[in-house]
C-alpha cells in the first residue's frame, strides 16, 4: 500500500511534539464517507525486549462475508519515551510501516486508541488518519478525558463525551453487561459513520472484530518473540 510523504520528523523533543500535535490538529478533516465500507483495517500494538520493541499489525476485516482478508505486521525498535498524552509519537511509525506492507486498500482504518477525545484533540487515530490520508476512527477501551454518563444496558446503547463546550466522542455499548468502549474521530469521517462502522463491526464481544483480531495477533507474536 502506498501512502503520502511524510510530513514531519520523529525525532523530536516531548515539548516540541506536543506543539506538533497542536499545529496538525487544524489539519483533521470530519467528512462523510463516500460510500458504504466494506474493508475494515484494525490497527494495534505490543511492545517486547522491555519495551525497546514495538510490534504494530494491521488486520483487515471484510464486513459484507465477516472474514480476514489480510493481515500485515512489523517490529521496528521504539524510538520515543512513554509521556501521556503522546502515545502517537510511539506507535504510530510502526503502524504506517505495518500499513504499507497491505496489499489491499481498505476503506477505513480502525485504532485501538483515541482520535478527536484527547486534551488536544489530536490522538493516535488523529495521526494515523493524517498520515495515511485515509478515513479514521479511535476506537478506545477507556476513557482518556472528557465527561460522559454511561450508556443503557443494551446493545448499542450511545451517550457523548463531552469536554468543556466539545463533544470530543461517543460512548457506545457494544455488548450488554460489557463496558462501553470510547469512539471518536481520527479523520476523513463523521462521528456517525464512526460508530455505524465500529457497531456492525461487532460480532458478540465488546471489542469491534478488526482491532480485536489485530491485538490477537500481536500478542502472538509476542509470544513467539519472548518478553
Amino acid at each position: 500500500m502506498k501512502l503520502p510523504r511524510a510530513r514531519h520528523r520523529w525525532n523530536l523533543s516531548p515539548r516540541r511534539a506536543v506543539a506538533l500535535q497542536r499545529e496538525l490538529a487544524e489539519g483533521i478533516r470530519e467528512a462523510p464517507l463516500p460510500i458504504a465500507p466494506r474493508l475494515i483495517a484494525g490497527g494495534d500494538c505490543a511492545f517486547v525486549d522491555d519495551g525497546r520493541t514495538i510490534i504494530a499489525a494491521w488486520v483487515v476485516w471484510d464486513l459484507r462475508d465477516a472474514c480476514v482478508v489480510e493481515e500485515a505486521h512489523v517490529l521496528r525498535p521504539v524510538r520515543f519515551p512513554y509521556v501521556p498524552g503522546l502515545l502517537s509519537f510511539r506507535e504510530t511509525p510502526a503502524l504506517l510501516a505495518a500499513a504499507r506492507r497491505l496489499r489491499v486498500e481498505p476503506d477505513v482504518f480502525m485504532v485501538d486508541g483515541h482520535g478527536r477525545a484527547h486534551p488536544r484533540r489530536f490522538g493516535i487515530a488523529c495521526h494515523v488518519g493524517l498520515l495515511l490520508d485515509r478515513p479514521t476512527i479511535g476506537c478506545a477501551k477507556s476513557r482518556l478525558c472528557g465527561r460522559f454518563e454511561q450508556p443503557e444496558d443494551r446493545t448499542g446503547s450511545i451517550t457523548t463525551l463531552s469536554d468543556r463546550d466539545d463533544v470530543i466522542g461517543l460512548t457506545l455499548r457494544t455488548r450488554h453487561a460489557v463496558k462501553p468502549v470510547f469512539i471518536s474521530i481520527g479523520h476523513q469521517i463523521t462521528l456517525s459513520d464512526a460508530c455505524d462502522v465500529v457497531m456492525k463491526s461487532c460480532l458478540g464481544f465488546r471489542l469491534p472484530e478488526p482491532t480485536r483480531l489485530a491485538d490477537q495477533l500481536v500478542n502472538r507474536i509476542k509470544k513467539t518473540h519472548g518478553p
